[in-house]
C-alpha cells in the first residue's frame, strides 16, 4: 500500500492533521514529543469514480456519490528538532521511521506560533519560512551520515576482483528505503569514480542529496492558514516548490460535524452546509474555516494528500473488474476495488497489484470502457476499468 509520512517540528499540527485524515483517536498535546511511536492509520486519496459514467453509482464503501476514496497508509512521526540527524530529540529513531514512506508531508506552522524548537510563542513571532528546508536538510544529512558510516565497508569490498561499485551502492541504499530502480537512476545522474577510495565527502553528500530527492519527495503543508498573519502563506508558497495551504483543525471540525450530522461535508469538498441546529459558537468557528476553503479551494488536508499521490508520486487509479459489461466482480458488485499504480503501469502491473497469483497467471486484458482487448504493454490512464483474464481467475 502507498505510504505517506507526516513530519515537522513539534506543535506544527501533525497529529491534528493525522486525526483529521484518518479519524483515529491519537494524543494531541501542546508540548514536544507528544508522539513517540509513530501513529499509523488508513487515509485516502480522492479521485473521480468511473461510476459517474454509468447510470447508477457503484457498490464500493469508499465511494460517496462519485467521489472515490482510495486507501493508503498515513503515519505521524514524532516532532523533529534541529540537529535530529545527530540524534537530538530522538532524531535518529524518527528519521529512520521515515524510510518507509513514499513521500513526506512536511507540516509547517504557517501562523508562526512555534519557534525553531517547536515551543509555543505568540502568533507571528516566528518566521515559518525559516522552517521550509528543515526536514529536507535533516533527512539529507542523516542519509549522508549513513553513507559515511558504511563507506569503509565499501572500500574493503572494493579489494575483491568481483567488486562492482553499482552493486555495492545498491546494497547499501536499499537499506534506507530506496528500490533497485531508484539506485540505478541515481547512479546514472551522478558522476562518481569507479574506485570508492577516490570518492570525496562531496561525492557522498551529492549521493545522499539525490537519494533524498528521488526517494523522499516533500510536500509542504502550510498549516494553521486560518490564523496565519497576512502574507505568511504567500511567502511560504514562494519559498518552496510545492506548498498546500491548510487548516487541520478546520478539517477535523468539519469531519466531526459531519459524523454528528450537523455538517454536510465530504473530505476534499470545496464547500459545506450547516444544519440549523448548529450553535452560534459552532457556526462562528466553522465559518472561519469557510474563509480558508474559499481562499484555497479546500481545507488542504485532502489537497495535500492528493498532491502527494497524483502530482508528486505520479500515481493513477485503476479498477479491476471481472465482468467488462457491467463493471462488476464475481459477486455482482460494481467497481468494488481500486488500486493506485505508478503512471505508465500496464494491465500486467494491475494484475500483480490485485494478487501475485493473478499476475503469474496473466493471459490478457480487456478495456471495460470499450470492450476491446488491450496489449500487455498498454499504458493505463487515470480511471481505467480493466478486466484481467488469468489462469488464477
Amino acid at each position: 500500500m502507498l505510504s505517506l509520512a507526516l513530519a515537522g517540528k513539534p506543535n506544527a499540527g501533525k497529529s491534528t492533521f493525522y486525526t483529521a485524515a484518518t479519524m483515529a483517536d491519537v494524543e494531541v498535546g501542546n508540548y514536544p514529543f507528544t508522539t513517540i511511536d509513530p501513529n499509523r492509520g488508513v487515509s485516502y486519496a480522492r479521485t473521480r469514480c468511473p461510476c459517474l459514467d454509468r447510470d447508477s453509482r457503484c457498490d464500493s464503501d469508499n465511494c460517496a456519490d462519485g467521489k472515490r476514496y482510495v486507501p493508503l497508509e498515513l503515519y505521524d512521526v514524532a516532532g523533529l528538532v534541529p540537529g535530529a540527524h545527530e540524534g537530538r530529540g530522538l532524531g535518529n529513531q524518527f528519521l529512520d521511521e521515515l524510510t518507509d514512506a513514499d513521500a513526506i508531508l512536511h507540516v509547517v506552522d504557517a501562523a508562526g506560533a512555534t519557534d525553531e524548537e517547536g515551543e509555543p510563542v505568540e502568533v507571528g513571532e516566528h518566521d515559518p519560512v525559516e522552517d521550509v528546508d528543515f526536514i529536507e536538510t535533516e533527512l539529507t544529512r542523516w542519509l549522508a551520515s549513513i553513507v559515511e558510516r558504511n563507506w569503509e565497508t565499501v572500500e574493503r569490498q572494493s579489494r575483491s576482483p568481483e567488486f562492482d561499485i553499482d552493486d555495492a551502492l545498491t546494497e547499501m541504499l536499499t537499506g534506507v528505503g530506496a528500490t533497485e530502480l531508484d539506485v540505478a537512476r541515481i547512479l546514472r545522474s551522478v558522476e562518481y569514480p569507479e574506485d570508492p577510495r577516490e570518492w570525496t565527502a562531496e561525492h557522498r553528500r551529492a549521493l545522499a542529496g539525490d537519494l533524498r530527492e528521488r526517494t523522499k519527495p516533500i510536500v509542504v503543508v502550510a498549516n494553521k492558514a486560518d490564523i496565519a498573519p497576512e502574507g505568511n502563506v504567500e511567502r511560504l508558497q514562494e519559498a518552496a516548490d510545492i506548498v498546500v495551504p491548510a487548516t487541520a483543525n478546520g478539517e477535523l471540525a468539519l469531519r466531526r460535524g459531519a459524523e454528528a450530522g450537523l455538517v454536510e461535508y465530504d473530505p476534499g469538498d470545496d464547500g459545506f452546509s450547516l444544519d440549523a441546529d448548529v450553535s452560534d459558537e459552532q457556526r462562528e468557528g466553522l465559518e472561519s474555516v469557510r474563509t480558508v476553503i474559499e481562499a484555497y479551494g479546500g481545507t488542504g488536508v485532502q489537497g495535500a494528500i492528493n498532491t502527494a499521490v497524483y502530482e508528486v508520486l505520479d500515481r493513477i487509479t485503476a479498477y479491476p473488474v471481472e465482468n467488462e459489461t457491467h463493471w462488476t466482480d464475481s459477486q455482482g458488485r460494481m467497481l468494488p476495488d481500486a488500486h493506485l499504480l505508478r503512471e505508465g503501469s500496464t494491465p500486467v502491473d494491475l494484475a500483480y497489484a490485485v494478487h501475485s497469483d493473478i499476475g503469474d497467471g496473466y493471459l490478457h486484458a480487456v478495456d471495460a470502457r470499450d470492450g476491446r482487448k488491450i496489449g500487455d504493454d498498454h499504458e493505463l490512464d487515470e480511471g481505467a476499468v480493466i478486466k484481467i483474464v488469468s489462469t488464477a481467475n
